[in-house]
Protein backbone atom coordinates (compact mmCIF):
# COMPACT_ATOMS: atom_id res chain seq x y z
CA UNK A 1 0.00 0.00 0.00
CA UNK A 2 1.50 3.44 -0.90
CA UNK A 3 2.58 5.60 2.29
CA UNK A 4 0.34 8.72 1.04
CA UNK A 5 -2.45 6.29 0.97
CA UNK A 6 -1.86 5.28 4.48
CA UNK A 7 -1.26 9.34 5.62
CA UNK A 8 -4.70 9.87 3.91
CA UNK A 9 -6.89 6.77 5.54
CA UNK A 10 -5.47 8.01 8.69
CA UNK A 11 -6.50 11.93 8.26
CA UNK A 12 -10.14 10.09 7.17
CA UNK A 13 -10.15 8.16 9.68
CA UNK A 14 -9.21 10.65 12.66
CA UNK A 15 -12.07 13.38 10.77
CA UNK A 16 -14.71 11.05 10.78
CA UNK A 17 -14.11 10.47 14.85
CA UNK A 18 -14.02 14.28 15.03
CA UNK A 19 -17.53 14.61 13.55
CA UNK A 20 -18.62 11.60 15.46
CA UNK A 21 -17.93 12.72 18.61
CA UNK A 22 -18.97 16.96 17.95
CA UNK A 23 -22.30 14.85 17.15
CA UNK A 24 -22.59 12.97 20.30
CA UNK A 25 -21.76 16.79 21.97
CA UNK A 26 -24.53 18.56 20.13
CA UNK A 27 -27.05 15.24 20.85
CA UNK A 28 -25.58 15.68 24.59
CA UNK A 29 -26.50 18.94 24.89
CA UNK A 30 -30.47 18.42 23.53
CA UNK A 31 -30.61 15.70 25.81
CA UNK A 32 -32.69 17.77 28.46
CA UNK A 33 -35.70 19.59 26.05
CA UNK A 34 -36.80 16.38 24.74
CA UNK A 35 -36.64 12.31 25.32
CA UNK A 36 -34.76 9.90 23.25
CA UNK A 37 -37.31 9.25 21.36
CA UNK A 38 -37.81 12.74 19.59
CA UNK A 39 -34.10 12.91 19.53
CA UNK A 40 -33.76 9.84 17.25
CA UNK A 41 -36.74 10.71 15.41
CA UNK A 42 -36.05 14.49 14.09
CA UNK A 43 -32.10 13.70 13.81
CA UNK A 44 -32.74 10.29 11.96
CA UNK A 45 -35.44 12.29 10.08
CA UNK A 46 -32.46 15.04 8.41
CA UNK A 47 -30.22 12.27 8.23
CA UNK A 48 -32.82 9.97 6.09
CA UNK A 49 -33.25 13.11 3.79
CA UNK A 50 -29.78 13.33 3.30
CA UNK A 51 -28.95 9.50 2.73
CA UNK A 52 -31.72 9.20 1.02
CA UNK A 53 -30.85 11.92 -1.89
CA UNK A 54 -27.09 10.47 -1.96
CA UNK A 55 -28.24 7.65 -2.76
CA UNK A 56 -30.80 8.62 -5.32
CA UNK A 57 -27.82 10.65 -6.60
CA UNK A 58 -25.81 7.63 -6.61
CA UNK A 59 -28.40 5.58 -8.19
CA UNK A 60 -28.03 3.34 -5.01
CA UNK A 61 -31.39 3.23 -4.19
CA UNK A 62 -32.46 -0.56 -4.55
CA UNK A 63 -35.42 -2.30 -3.19
CA UNK A 64 -36.64 -2.20 0.42
CA UNK A 65 -37.32 -5.98 0.57
CA UNK A 66 -33.55 -5.95 1.38
CA UNK A 67 -34.83 -5.43 5.01
CA UNK A 68 -35.86 -8.69 4.77
CA UNK A 69 -32.18 -10.94 4.37
CA UNK A 70 -31.58 -11.79 7.88
CA UNK A 71 -28.15 -10.13 7.61
CA UNK A 72 -29.68 -6.70 7.23
CA UNK A 73 -32.63 -7.44 9.41
CA UNK A 74 -29.55 -8.41 12.15
CA UNK A 75 -27.61 -4.94 11.07
CA UNK A 76 -30.98 -2.90 11.83
CA UNK A 77 -31.87 -4.08 14.96
CA UNK A 78 -28.43 -3.83 16.70
CA UNK A 79 -27.96 -0.06 14.85
CA UNK A 80 -31.38 0.72 16.69
CA UNK A 81 -30.72 -1.14 19.46
CA UNK A 82 -27.25 0.75 19.99
CA UNK A 83 -29.16 4.00 19.24
CA UNK A 84 -31.49 3.87 22.04
CA UNK A 85 -28.88 3.12 24.21
CA UNK A 86 -26.02 5.39 23.04
CA UNK A 87 -28.13 8.55 23.30
CA UNK A 88 -29.63 7.45 26.90
CA UNK A 89 -26.18 7.00 27.99
CA UNK A 90 -25.16 10.83 26.71
CA UNK A 91 -27.84 12.18 28.87
CA UNK A 92 -26.88 10.76 31.88
CA UNK A 93 -22.75 10.31 31.67
CA UNK A 94 -19.91 12.66 30.88
CA UNK A 95 -19.18 13.04 26.84
CA UNK A 96 -15.16 10.99 27.86
CA UNK A 97 -16.87 8.62 29.47
CA UNK A 98 -18.77 7.60 27.30
CA UNK A 99 -16.47 7.98 24.13
CA UNK A 100 -13.80 6.14 26.49
CA UNK A 101 -16.24 3.15 26.93
CA UNK A 102 -16.91 2.97 23.49
CA UNK A 103 -13.48 2.37 22.79
CA UNK A 104 -14.23 -0.86 23.45
CA UNK A 105 -15.98 -1.95 20.38
CA UNK A 106 -13.26 -3.32 18.51
CA UNK A 107 -12.20 -5.67 21.42
CA UNK A 108 -16.38 -6.65 21.28
CA UNK A 109 -16.42 -7.10 17.69
CA UNK A 110 -12.94 -9.08 17.86
CA UNK A 111 -15.19 -11.28 21.04
CA UNK A 112 -17.84 -11.91 18.75
CA UNK A 113 -16.59 -13.24 15.87
CA UNK A 114 -14.92 -15.81 18.05
CA UNK A 115 -17.61 -17.05 19.86
CA UNK A 116 -20.46 -16.49 16.69
CA UNK A 117 -18.73 -16.73 13.46
CA UNK A 118 -16.00 -19.13 14.35
CA UNK A 119 -12.99 -16.79 13.66
CA UNK A 120 -9.54 -18.09 15.64
CA UNK A 121 -8.42 -15.66 18.18
CA UNK A 122 -5.01 -16.44 19.88
CA UNK A 123 -4.30 -16.26 23.80
CA UNK A 124 -2.56 -13.33 23.55
CA UNK A 125 -5.87 -11.41 22.23
CA UNK A 126 -7.87 -13.07 24.56
CA UNK A 127 -6.14 -11.50 27.33
CA UNK A 128 -6.00 -8.40 25.51
CA UNK A 129 -10.19 -8.20 25.64
CA UNK A 130 -9.99 -8.90 28.81
CA UNK A 131 -7.73 -6.26 30.23
CA UNK A 132 -9.64 -4.21 27.69
CA UNK A 133 -13.20 -5.01 29.44
CA UNK A 134 -11.53 -4.42 32.75
CA UNK A 135 -10.58 -0.51 31.62
CA UNK A 136 -14.44 -0.46 31.27
CA UNK A 137 -14.54 -1.58 34.99
CA UNK A 138 -12.22 1.25 36.10
CA UNK A 139 -13.97 3.64 34.16
CA UNK A 140 -17.37 2.89 35.06
CA UNK A 141 -16.33 1.89 39.06
CA UNK A 142 -19.53 0.29 40.34
CA UNK A 143 -20.06 0.83 43.37
CA UNK A 144 -21.57 -1.60 46.16
CA UNK A 145 -25.42 -0.85 44.67
CA UNK A 146 -23.92 -2.10 41.35
CA UNK A 147 -23.75 -0.67 38.06
CA UNK A 148 -25.78 2.32 37.20
CA UNK A 149 -28.30 3.08 34.56
CA UNK A 150 -26.14 5.03 32.62
CA UNK A 151 -23.28 2.31 32.52
CA UNK A 152 -26.14 0.22 31.57
CA UNK A 153 -27.12 2.08 28.81
CA UNK A 154 -23.63 2.49 27.25
CA UNK A 155 -22.55 -1.32 27.49
CA UNK A 156 -25.84 -2.08 25.50
CA UNK A 157 -24.69 0.27 23.10
CA UNK A 158 -21.39 -1.42 22.48
CA UNK A 159 -22.86 -4.94 22.79
CA UNK A 160 -25.58 -3.43 20.03
CA UNK A 161 -23.02 -1.79 17.84
CA UNK A 162 -20.35 -5.32 17.93
CA UNK A 163 -23.84 -7.68 16.59
CA UNK A 164 -24.49 -4.06 13.68
CA UNK A 165 -20.49 -4.48 12.83
CA UNK A 166 -20.74 -8.44 12.84
CA UNK A 167 -23.95 -8.45 10.63
CA UNK A 168 -22.49 -5.95 8.02
CA UNK A 169 -20.17 -8.72 7.25
CA UNK A 170 -22.56 -10.83 6.00
CA UNK A 171 -24.65 -8.01 3.83
CA UNK A 172 -24.41 -9.42 0.16
CA UNK A 173 -21.20 -7.43 -1.77
CA UNK A 174 -23.41 -6.25 -4.12
CA UNK A 175 -26.19 -4.20 -1.63
CA UNK A 176 -24.50 -0.84 -1.59
CA UNK A 177 -22.87 0.56 1.18
CA UNK A 178 -24.78 4.04 0.62
CA UNK A 179 -28.56 2.11 0.11
CA UNK A 180 -27.83 0.21 3.88
CA UNK A 181 -27.26 3.51 5.20
CA UNK A 182 -30.29 4.92 4.08
CA UNK A 183 -32.55 1.62 5.15
CA UNK A 184 -30.71 2.05 8.64
CA UNK A 185 -31.68 5.64 8.68
CA UNK A 186 -35.47 5.13 7.71
CA UNK A 187 -35.71 2.71 10.45
CA UNK A 188 -34.11 4.59 13.35
CA UNK A 189 -36.51 7.60 12.23
CA UNK A 190 -39.67 5.01 12.39
CA UNK A 191 -38.41 4.37 15.78
CA UNK A 192 -37.66 6.94 17.41
CA UNK A 193 -41.45 8.19 16.18
CA UNK A 194 -42.88 5.15 17.89
CA UNK A 195 -41.13 6.08 21.11
CA UNK A 196 -42.21 9.59 21.59
CA UNK A 197 -45.07 8.71 23.23
CA UNK A 198 -44.04 6.42 25.53
CA UNK A 199 -41.05 7.98 26.71
CA UNK A 200 -42.54 11.07 27.95
CA UNK A 201 -44.21 12.27 25.01
CA UNK A 202 -43.53 15.21 22.53
CA UNK A 203 -41.89 17.81 23.63
CA UNK A 204 -41.94 21.67 21.85
CA UNK A 205 -38.96 22.24 19.61
CA UNK A 206 -36.86 25.50 19.73
CA UNK A 207 -34.84 26.78 16.96
CA UNK A 208 -31.33 26.48 18.65
CA UNK A 209 -32.22 22.82 19.35
CA UNK A 210 -33.26 21.76 15.69
CA UNK A 211 -30.48 23.74 14.47
CA UNK A 212 -27.91 21.43 16.70
CA UNK A 213 -29.75 18.56 15.97
CA UNK A 214 -29.53 18.88 11.70
CA UNK A 215 -25.85 19.83 12.41
CA UNK A 216 -25.69 16.60 14.76
CA UNK A 217 -27.77 14.73 11.47
CA UNK A 218 -25.00 16.26 9.14
CA UNK A 219 -21.77 15.40 11.04
CA UNK A 220 -23.62 11.75 11.43
CA UNK A 221 -23.41 11.21 7.52
CA UNK A 222 -19.78 12.51 7.55
CA UNK A 223 -18.70 10.55 9.93
CA UNK A 224 -20.14 7.56 8.34
CA UNK A 225 -18.61 8.83 4.91
CA UNK A 226 -15.42 9.59 6.05
CA UNK A 227 -15.05 6.49 7.97
CA UNK A 228 -15.86 4.01 4.65
CA UNK A 229 -13.52 5.98 2.53
CA UNK A 230 -10.64 5.40 5.49
CA UNK A 231 -10.91 1.78 5.49
CA UNK A 232 -11.37 1.76 1.55
CA UNK A 233 -7.74 4.43 1.53
CA UNK A 234 -5.20 2.98 4.04
CA UNK A 235 -4.38 0.00 5.32
CA UNK A 236 -6.58 -0.95 8.52
CA UNK A 237 -3.53 -2.00 10.95
CA UNK A 238 -2.51 1.47 9.93
CA UNK A 239 -5.44 3.76 10.26
CA UNK A 240 -7.56 1.83 12.84
CA UNK A 241 -5.28 3.40 15.85
CA UNK A 242 -6.28 7.09 14.68
CA UNK A 243 -9.91 5.71 15.67
CA UNK A 244 -8.62 6.59 19.32
CA UNK A 245 -8.52 10.40 18.74
CA UNK A 246 -12.55 10.56 19.18
CA UNK A 247 -11.13 10.82 22.90
CA UNK A 248 -9.26 14.05 22.54
CA UNK A 249 -12.32 15.38 21.05
CA UNK A 250 -14.55 13.65 24.01
CA UNK A 251 -12.11 14.83 26.64
CA UNK A 252 -11.55 18.78 25.27
CA UNK A 253 -14.90 19.09 24.30
CA UNK A 254 -16.31 17.65 27.49
CA UNK A 255 -13.99 20.24 29.48
CA UNK A 256 -14.81 23.10 27.33
CA UNK A 257 -19.02 22.93 27.51
CA UNK A 258 -19.54 20.46 29.97
CA UNK A 259 -17.58 21.62 32.42
CA UNK A 260 -16.49 17.38 33.04
CA UNK A 261 -12.80 16.88 34.39
CA UNK A 262 -11.42 13.28 33.59
CA UNK A 263 -10.60 11.74 36.70
CA UNK A 264 -7.44 9.63 37.91
CA UNK A 265 -9.43 6.51 37.86
CA UNK A 266 -10.83 7.92 34.76
CA UNK A 267 -7.35 8.42 32.78
CA UNK A 268 -6.43 4.87 34.08
CA UNK A 269 -9.12 2.78 32.33
CA UNK A 270 -9.00 4.97 29.06
CA UNK A 271 -5.31 4.16 28.72
CA UNK A 272 -5.78 0.16 29.60
CA UNK A 273 -8.68 0.40 26.99
CA UNK A 274 -6.27 2.30 24.33
CA UNK A 275 -3.65 -0.30 25.10
CA UNK A 276 -5.65 -3.69 24.46
CA UNK A 277 -6.95 -2.07 21.69
CA UNK A 278 -3.83 -1.28 20.10
CA UNK A 279 -2.35 -5.07 20.90
CA UNK A 280 -5.05 -6.44 19.12
CA UNK A 281 -4.70 -4.35 16.23
CA UNK A 282 -1.17 -5.15 16.47
CA UNK A 283 -1.44 -9.21 16.51
CA UNK A 284 -4.21 -8.57 14.05
CA UNK A 285 -1.91 -7.72 11.66
CA UNK A 286 0.54 -9.91 12.65
CA UNK A 287 -1.85 -12.69 12.18
CA UNK A 288 -2.86 -11.36 8.40
CA UNK A 289 0.85 -11.05 7.27
CA UNK A 290 1.49 -14.70 8.49
CA UNK A 291 -1.18 -15.74 6.51
CA UNK A 292 -0.14 -13.87 3.80
CA UNK A 293 3.48 -15.27 3.70
CA UNK A 294 1.96 -18.42 4.16
CA UNK A 295 -0.22 -18.67 0.87
CA UNK A 296 2.66 -16.80 -1.15
CA UNK A 297 5.02 -19.43 -0.16
CA UNK A 298 6.39 -21.09 -3.39
CA UNK A 299 5.49 -24.85 -3.02
CA UNK A 300 7.76 -27.49 -2.06
CA UNK A 301 8.70 -29.43 -6.42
Amino acid sequence: MNPNSNGRGAIYMAVGMAAFTCNDALVKSVTHAMNTGQILFLRGLMTSVLVLLIAKWMGALGSWRIVLEPAVALRLVSEVFASLAYVSALGAMPLANTSAILQALPLAVTLGAALFLGEEVGWRRWLAIAAGFAGVLIVIRPGPEGFSMAAIYVIASVIGAAARDLATRRIRSDVPSIFVSAVTAVVITLVGGVLVVPMGGWQPVQPDVLARLAMASALLLVGYQTLVTAMRTGEISFIAPFRYTSLIWAIAIGFLFFGEVPDFWMTVGVAVIVASGLYTFYRENLRRTKAVAQRSKPESP
